[in-house]
């Protein structure tokens, strides 16, 4: 046999090995997916009937990104067996599905838009296999409810002598008793105009842990806790103010309160932004001068840098994700599907410190994951770690070692989550 028929007849033999191995795994993942898939082509097309509609689909849960395109065409096929035919963007019909999970299932929702309706169906899989809840990346995020309340909170801080929480209307207290985290004092924020059901808000520590800074929509308030740090002890005022908000929180050493260094009771300087009271959000007009303008954002973050020093993250009303370096405005790629909260996480693993999103918010249930930004591309660093309800904000905590969540539940009930990440 000459050398390059040798040659051929061994691609072709390689080739078809692969295509034999291939196949069996193809198999096993268009069958996982087949009944779900029909299922909810068959509720679309009850609802569309036969006709046009541009299809999108959206992945927030861990079902790797190879698989979609599987998804997709398995949708695509039922859908057609229905009469109804995937068509582009000029479309007067759209069906937006969602491939979301928490903790307990897996859920696919499809929003399905006919000219100004829109109305939803889903299709419920059961608990997540345990191949998708392995970490992407070099670390595993975990949390750990510390408050739970009856009424939303915007925001909290941890302080010698308890938990402070900042809600639409009032500051409140909690000091730990013998049945856990008890309010012991609360004052009235005294609005005077209707906020957002999800207003943004922000507390910002002190150095001596033990004072702190407070706003909401129009309304800016500074209060404290004695030497004694008792309920009585604890003092505040509000005011009407329109005064940039503080956007960051400076790390603070929590575990130095009351010595004579930080006694001094001298706050880091933050960066801060002025607020749009009547839009629930930032203008992009900052006290300091960074450089480059700002479009209006929802939440910033600093940010270290590999070279050394740090960069402000920002996420856009419309969705983009920016960072402000050396006098620049520079897009992020690869957060497509983060949402609008983020908060930065120095967890000692990998590059040493992580970015945690939420995801974009419109399932019924949020996930959070940890990212590194080596260059101007968010690289996943852990899988998506299923939230039970809907986070409605974050922040990093003043040691930095743990990010803050609160989250809503289907029942109006809010709890305030530490998250925090093990290294792989």
């Amino acid at each position: 046999m000459k050398p390059m028929k040798r040659i051929m007849n061994r691609v072709r033999f390689v080739a078809l090995v692969a295509a034999a191995l291939l196949k069996p795994m193809c198999a096993v993942a268009a069958g996982q997916w087949e009944q779900p898939a029909a299922a909810l082509a068959q509720q679309i097309s009850d609802i569309l009937g036969p006709g046009e509609a541009r299809l999108t689909i959206e992945n927030r849960s861990s079902i790797p990104a190879g698989e979609i395109p599987l998804i997709r065409k398995l949708l695509e096929q039922d859908l057609k067996t229905h009469g109804v035919v995937l068509s582009g963007a000029d479309s007067a019909s759209a069906v937006r599905v969602t491939l979301s999970e928490n903790t307990r299932e897996r859920l696919w929702v499809a929003e399905v838009i006919e000219g100004d309706h829109t109305r939803v169906t889903m299709v419920e899989l059961g608990p997540a296999a345990e191949a998708h809840k392995q970490t992407a990346g070099g670390l595993l995020l975990r949390s750990e409810m510390i408050l739970a309340a009856q009424h939303p909170v915007v925001a909290a801080l941890e302080v010698p002598s308890g938990i402070i929480t900042l809600e639409p209307d009032q500051i409140v207290l909690y000091q730990r008793g013998a049945d856990g985290w008890q309010q012991v004092r609360q004052a009235s924020m005294q609005l005077k105009r209707q906020l957002a059901r999800d207003p943004r808000g922000a507390l910002l520590g002190f150095a001596n842990g033990s004072s702190f800074e407070a706003w909401l929509p129009g309304v800016e308030c500074s209060g404290g806790i004695g030497q004694g740090l008792q309920p009585s002890d604890w003092n505040i005022e509000c005011h009407e103010n329109d005064d940039p908000w503080a956007i960051t929180q400076p790390q603070l050493d929590v575990t130095d309160f009351g010595t004579s260094a930080s006694a001094a009771n001298v706050k880091v300087a933050p960066i801060r932004a002025f607020y749009n009271s009547a839009r629930n959000y930032f203008t992009g007009v900052l006290a300091q001068n960074l450089g480059p303008d700002l479009p209006p954002f929802y939440s910033a973050a600093l940010v270290p840098r590999p070279a050394g020093g740090a960069a402000l993250l920002i996420s856009g009303i419309d969705g983009k994700v920016q960072l402000i370096e050396n006098g620049a405005l520079w897009p992020v790629a690869g957060t497509r599907d983060w949402g609008s909260d983020f908060a930065v996480l120095h967890s000692g693993c990998g590059a040493g410190a992580q970015i945690v999103a939420s995801t974009s918010g419109e399932a019924l249930h949020d996930s959070l994951r940890a990212f590194e930004l080596p260059a101007l591309e968010a690289v996943p660093a852990s899988a998506p770690f299923a939230m039970d309800g809907t986070v409605t904000a974050m922040w990093t905590a003043p040691d930095s070692k743990s990010v803050f969540a609160v989250v809503r539940y289907a029942t109006d009930h809010y709890e305030v989550d530490r998250v925090t990440a093990l290294c792989n």
